[in-house]
């Protein structure tokens, strides 16, 4: 459930800056855009996840004392992954695309711009 949560998170992240680059904007820049555009959205899914575990992690009821560590892991998992969504998903994007211009500049010759 986490990682599914995470890669769609990090998915669309990656693809509205894709697409605001396309559009003729900077890297960093259209990083920001997507991460200030995503940040609502990905702050609605942690919190509805967090809200919806909460019963679960405090072990109110007779026997879900077995249970509540799953809801507190998940809880945790949620929290965590969401800052590595925003913070280290862009941080990785950017290396692979300095990656990729080092390589298509290797490849072809051609200084990199």
């Amino acid at each position: 459930m986490l990682m599914g949560l995470v890669t769609k998170n990090a998915i669309l992240l990656v693809d509205f800056a894709i697409r605001s680059r396309d559009e003729g904007m900077e890297r960093s820049v259209a990083l920001l855009h997507a991460a200030k555009v995503r940040l609502r959205p990905i702050l609605m899914t942690t919190l509805a996840m967090i809200f919806g575990m909460v019963p679960l992690a405090f072990a109110l009821s007779e026997g879900s004392e077995q249970r509540a560590p799953m809801g507190q892991a998940v809880i945790g998992g949620v929290i965590t992954s969401s800052i590595l969504t925003l913070v280290v998903v862009p941080v990785i994007y950017c290396y692979l695309d300095d990656l990729a211009v080092w390589a298509k500049a290797k490849w072809t010759g051609k200084a990199a711009d």
